[in-house]
């Protein structure tokens, strides 16, 4: 077994599944509500359709596991929001990709809303490709701070989006690593510059989904919160 392995096999022990998945007073106070449960998926279904998660997406002690190569489709949360504070903790395979997207709306399939990069950013190709393929970026358009800390494969890493009006802002493991301006020139100028030039209103103000990715990769979540804000 290689060292990789190990790492990975070892960062996975778990704690007990009722420790995770839980809020205390003060976040219940402040407005948070879970994604995940823990238990079940009541709150997602796939993305274009009324069915539930696919096979692919499992639930284990606790932990919501994307399974490698077994079709789940990209799951979508059946809530929409607006200005909001999004937080989580995931953990990607020795060579994975998937990611977390929002303001996703149903109305442009080939490119449903912004996404948070989640990546091995050392193995997989997507990650050759340029900074802004990497994680915690603003996937293909802007890259993260270049002295973002992401954790070893297979450990718990902890993300965050913030949508406050126009501004967002993406976080990894509590550093802001990305910050951009919904609908500024700025924005479509790096958005002319990627896949998704020819996308209207790619990138626009809107209220939308969570989107958690199917890209036949194996991720884990846990901790999946989120709470609206004052825009």
């Amino acid at each position: 077994m290689t060292h990789t392995v190990l790492l990975f096999a070892a960062s996975m022990m778990l704690l007990p599944a009722e420790s995770i998945n839980q809020l205390s007073t003060a976040e219940k106070k402040a407005g948070w509500k879970l994604l995940f449960n823990g238990k079940d998926l009541k709150n997602w279904r796939i993305y274009g359709s009324e069915k539930p998660p696919g096979p692919g997406w499992k639930i284990e002690d606790g932990i919501l596991k994307k399974l490698a190569m077994i079709p789940g489709g990209s799951i979508i949360t059946t809530d929409e929001f607006t200005d909001f504070e999004l937080s989580w903790e995931w953990s990607i395979t020795p060579g994975g990709n998937n990611g977390i997207k929002y303001l996703v709306t149903e109305k442009r399939p080939s490119a449903p809303g912004p996404e948070y990069q989640m990546l091995d950013d050392a193995v997989h190709p997507d990650g050759k490709l340029g900074t802004d393929r990497q994680t915690a970026a603003l996937y293909d358009i802007i890259p993260p701070a270049a002295d973002k800390t992401l954790k070893p494969v297979g450990e718990w890493n902890q993300s965050r989006i913030i949508v406050r009006g126009n501004q967002v802002e993406h976080w990894l493991n509590g550093k802001k690593v990305v910050s951009y301006t919904l609908g500024s020139d700025e924005l479509k100028a790096a958005i002319s510059k990627s896949k998704f030039k020819d996308q209207k209103d790619f990138a626009e103000k809107i209220s939308g989904h969570i989107m958690l990715t199917d890209h036949g990769d194996a991720c884990s979540f846990r901790n999946l919160k989120i709470r609206a804000i004052e825009p």
